[in-house]
């Protein structure tokens, strides 16, 4: 067996938002309790490609196939499927695994494994773990909760997750999470610091042991010399140092000062543990949430070790109840931290670079800005649309409901039973929807719950207009049948627009009634 070697924290590039690994999940789940074979394997390739979660080249070189990819009404048949699966030999191998799509799925699946919530090996039972069906079983669900339920499912694994862990192979020997919990702790007993900067987080990844008191000195050593001006090249080349390595080929400078910082914030945030300062430049502890961390310190500080895969698996995959457990944030005053950061927010970015991120999110296209790519993309459509409705409509009062940190940054979509965004005026309530959802489970999933926060709003309001609008990179015709029977059925307005039509149409307009129609 190669010997271990230093090497920076790296998580799978294959998913790099929640929601996606979900996605996986259930597409793995129905399958719990058969044994694995390269059979059950091809069976779970069908639904992943039939989920269209994954493309093969074969798909984009045959016109009719990616015809079909690209329509969100349109689904592959069973035919389709096999002739994808045919035509797409995977040239990979892992181990333990035959090459080809065995290895694929491998690829697919490993970092839900190592976060604990499947495990699989040839020739045995797949296994659900607590933690996957509860984070699987949130996403399901529409109650009030589901959103904090998420976050404290990927909270109770990332506060575990060890660089050391049996499936890595790394030398570094920490748990990361409380390791920089531990170093913001004394960082902050310097009342003029803002938490650590973005070019120290390479300092975390690479970092060999779990002396959080060493790495705290370490850095502010480092500022003495730097400041927090030092080059991407000074950066790196501390980090070599830290992994005792010259091989400049094997750990590039990018990954390790770019790419893998921000994979890690991403990270971070998915907790809601961390806030973001000064745009994200820096990382904090979120205050709204120190007792959550405070308690991650005093329990997870100190960590057990495994060398054996599946009592990993069986240690992330067992739910803590304190950190799991969701309560109302005790601060009076979230509504105002959160609409003065938007107020903020909306003098940096104009409306003409909001409307074109928004058009990203509509074709799936990456953003590029260093802090919007920061936020994870169903929750930076909230954002992005309740920026453009306070600068359109400064004279209604706007109330976004997406979750923040203590600065007023989104950290999570807003929680079930409120509308995504309310907007308020003297004669009309209106309550605006948004979601990335672009297949047909779209009016399954979002009309019904939009019909019923407005017959609500109609009962508790004192206007005569309450209406709502509902934003989506694709309408997808059962919607539009849908919000025409609410229409029909309840006398309540929904007015569903793809994202493109909304920025056209909010463009050309001064007040937000303008934007009903005859659906």
């Amino acid at each position: 067996m190669r010997k271990a070697e230093h090497k920076p924290l790296s998580f799978s590039t294959t998913m790099r938002n929640p929601e996606r690994i979900v996605h996986f999940i259930g597409c793995i789940k129905e399958f719990e309790g058969e044994i694995l074979t390269n059979s059950v394997i091809i069976s779970i390739v069908s639904k992943v490609i039939k989920d269209k979660l994954y493309k093969p080249m074969y798909i984009s070189r045959t016109s009719y196939l990616n015809s079909i990819f690209n329509d969100e009404a349109e689904v592959f048949t069973d035919e389709q499927i096999e002739e994808i699966i045919i035509n797409s030999p995977q040239k990979h191998k892992e181990a333990g695994f035959q090459e080809g799509w065995p290895s694929r799925f491998d690829t697919w699946y490993k970092i839900c494994k190592e976060f604990g919530f499947i495990y699989y090996e040839m020739d045995k039972p797949i296994e659900i773990s607590p933690s996957g069906h509860v984070l699987c079983d949130a996403y399901a669900s529409t109650s009030e909760n589901s959103g904090e339920k998420i976050q404290k499912i990927f909270l109770n694994a990332l506060v575990k997750y060890q660089t050391n862990n049996p499936f890595r192979k790394n030398a570094n020997i920490n748990a990361p999470i409380p390791l920089l919990l531990n170093v913001l702790r004394l960082l902050n007993q310097d009342p003029k610091s803002s938490g650590i900067s973005r070019k120290e987080l390479p300092f975390v990844t690479c970092w060999n042991n779990s002396d959080h008191e060493k790495l705290y000195k370490f850095i502010i050593n480092f500022r003495s010399k730097f400041g927090y001006k030092a080059s991407d090249e000074v950066v790196y080349e501390e980090c070599l140092k830290l992994l005792q390595s010259n091989n400049r080929v094997r750990f590039k400078m990018n990954q390790i000062t770019k790419e893998g910082v921000d994979d890690l914030i991403r990270k971070l945030r998915i907790t809601g543990l961390f806030s973001l300062r000064g745009r994200g430049r820096f990382i904090d502890i979120n205050k709204l949430e120190l007792d959550t961390a405070n308690y991650v310190i005093s329990e997870y500080t100190d960590f057990k070790t495994f060398k054996n895969k599946y009592d990993f698996y069986t240690y992330m995959g067992t739910l803590d109840p304190i950190i799991i457990k969701t309560r109302d944030i005790e601060i009076s005053n979230v509504d105002e931290i959160r609409i003065n950061a938007l107020k903020e927010f909306a003098k940096e970015y104009p409306l003409p670079i909001i409307y074109d991120e928004l058009k990203c999110l509509q074709i799936k296209k990456a953003s590029k800005d260093e802090y919007l790519k920061l936020i994870e993309e169903p929750t930076r459509l909230e954002f992005l649309i309740s920026l453009v409705l306070i600068q359109k409509y400064p004279h209604y009062d706007i109330k976004p409901n997406y979750a923040i940190d203590d600065e007023g940054n989104p950290t999570f979509t807003a929680k079930g039973g409120v509308a995504d965004i309310e907007v308020y005026d003297t004669n009309m309530d209106s309550l605006i929807e948004v979601t990335l959802m672009r297949g047909r489970d779209q009016s399954i999933a979002e009309i019904p719950a939009i019909t019923r926060h407005l017959k609500e709003q109609k009962e508790k309001s004192q206007e005569n207009d309450v209406f709502s609008v509902f934003i989506a990179p694709h309408i997808h015709a059962d919607t539009i049948y849908m919000c025409r029977f609410t229409m029909f059925q309840e006398k309540l307005g929904i007015y569903p627009y793809n994202i493109s039509d909304f920025v056209d149409k909010v463009d050309k307009t001064k007040e937000i009634s303008e934007l009903k129609y005859v659906v």
